[in-house]
């Protein structure tokens, strides 16, 4: 039921499509705090977490960029 043909197309998707907290951090432009009260008020969530490791989704981190943008383009006009 693998829909990867090889280990390479799936170690190329996980690259593609995987973050790790600090690409995470990264794309969405916050800190570390940030993103730990985002995960902790269900904003966004880790599709895998370990004691000091959390990955996620690509789409869901670009999702949360896009929440974001539109939320400060409500609530803070000034700032655009």
């Amino acid at each position: 039921m693998n829909p990867f043909k090889t280990e390479e197309e799936l170690r190329q998707f996980l690259d593609k499509e995987v973050l790790t907290t600090p690409e995470a951090l990264e794309l969405l432009g916050i800190g570390r705090q940030a993103l730990n009260s985002l995960v902790q008020r269900g904003k966004l969530k880790p599709f895998k977490e370990l004691k000091a490791v959390k990955l996620f989704l690509r789409s869901d981190v670009e999702a949360r960029k896009g929440e974001a943008a539109e939320l400060k383009k409500k609530y803070r006009p000034y700032e655009a």
